[in-house]
Parts: C-alpha cells; sequence; structure tokens
C-alpha cells in the first residue's frame, strides 16, 4: 500500500515530540466514511525480549465473509524511549512499515491505541491515520486520559468518555461480562463510524477482530529477528 511522504522525522527528543503532537493534531479530519466498510485492517505491536525492536502486524479482515485476506509484518528497532503519552514514536515507524508490504488497501485501519482520546489529541491511531492519510480507529483496551461512567453491561452500550469538557471517545462494551474497550476518532472518521465499525468486527471476543488477530500475529512472531511474513 502505497501511503504520501512523511510529514515529519522520527529522531526527536521528548520535548519536540510533544511540540509535533500540537501542531499536527489541529491537521486531523473528522468526517464520514466514504462508501460502506467491508475490509478492515488490524494493527498491534509487540516488542523484542531485550526491548530494542519494535515489531508491527498488520491484519487485512473481510468483514463480510469473516475472513483473513492478507498479514504483514515489519520490525524497526527502537529510537525513542518510553515516555506516556509518546508511544508512537516508538512505535509507528514499524507499524507504518508494515502497512507500506500491504497489497491491499482497506477500507480503514483500527488501532490497538487512541486516536483523540490522548492528551493532545494524537494517539497512534490518529498519527498514524494522517501520516496515511487513510480512514483509522482508535481501540484501546485501557485509558490514557478523561473521565467516564462505566457503560452498561449490554454488548453495544457505552458511555461518553470526556477529557478537559470535550468527548473525545466512548467507553463501549463489546461483550457482557467483560471489561469495555476504549474508541475514540483516528483520522477521516467520525465517533458514530469508529463505534459502528468496532461492534460491526466483534465476534466472540472482547476486542474487534482484526486487532485480536494482530496481536497474535506479533505475539507468535516477537521472537523471531526477521519477522517473516505469512501470505494468506
Amino acid at each position: 500500500m502505497k501511503i504520501p511522504p512523511p510529514l515529519h522525522r522520527w529522531s526527536l527528543s521528548p520535548k519536540q515530540a510533544v511540540r509535533l503532537q500540537k501542531r499536527l493534531a489541529p491537521r486531523l479530519r473528522v468526517e464520514p466514511v466514504r462508501g460502506p466498510v467491508r475490509v478492515v485492517a488490524g494493527a498491534d505491536m509487540a516488542f523484542s525480549p531485550d526491548g530494542r525492536r519494535c515489531l508491527a502486524g498488520v491484519v487485512v479482515y473481510d468483514l463480510a465473509a469473516r475472513a483473513v485476506r492478507e498479514e504483514s509484518l515489519a520490525w524497526r528497532d527502537v529510537r525513542f524511549p518510553y515516555v506516556p503519552g509518546l508511544l508512537t514514536f516508538r512505535e509507528a515507524p514499524a507499524v507504518l512499515a508494515a502497512v507500506r508490504k500491504l497489497k491491499t488497501i482497506p477500507d480503514l485501519f483500527i488501532f490497538d491505541g487512541h486516536g483523540r482520546a490522548h492528551p493532545r489529541r494524537l494517539g497512534l491511531a490518529s498519527h498514524a491515520g494522517l501520516l496515511m492519510d487513510h480512514p483509522a480507529v482508535g481501540c484501546a483496551k485501557s485509558r490514557l486520559c478523561g473521565q467516564h461512567r462505566a457503560p452498561p453491561a449490554t454488548p453495544g452500550s457505552f458511555t461518553p468518555l470526556i477529557h478537559q469538557e470535550e468527548t473525545v471517545g466512548v467507553v463501549l462494551r463489546t461483550r457482557s461480562g467483560v471489561k469495555p474497550v476504549f474508541v475514540s476518532v483516528g483520522h477521516r472518521v467520525t465517533l458514530d463510524d469508529a463505534i459502528r465499525v468496532v461492534v460491526d468486527c466483534v465476534t466472540r471476543y472482547r476486542l474487534p477482530e482484526p486487532t485480536r488477530l494482530a496481536h497474535l500475529l506479533v505475539t507468535r512472531h516477537r521472537r523471531d529477528p526477521k519477522g517473516s511474513v505469512s501470505a494468506v
């Protein structure tokens, strides 16, 4: 999959990274997804046992067929320290490398991370969506910022996630009896789109199937220094 030229370099200090996030956030677009969403790519990351390399996995999933179309893996050296709120600078180079390997162009990406539900409104889903110029949704397992009430137990129920008096996402119950997930706009989607797509992607598990499969993919290969690619 071809993506636009990079908007910035990755060799930044944490202070420079924060300034970059503030500069890029206003460029995000919240707009309805064009056309039906049938092919969804899930992205997740893992790190080598020594923590020096990041492995990104992307699984392209056909919602209608409930089947995997393609998988992609890419390793990149970790060149940024662990700083909450700046994890994109550790993970995105590997994610973008895995995306570039795709032969299929998905209708939308779901990232195991946040979009606008971020202190500076530029989590991984927003940052990567902007760099790809492609619809993207954040679906995280835990909260990074904001306050919320617990959603009702019924699958599909949600409550708003509020940060600094702004709704930055929702807390979505995908399955009864399990913890909810945190869904937010990444880029070129609306919050309603994000909720609908995540709900449509849920099968028997808490997480949407594309990111769940991406997690399994990187877990299988995190000890493989070459990050082999599985053809489907």
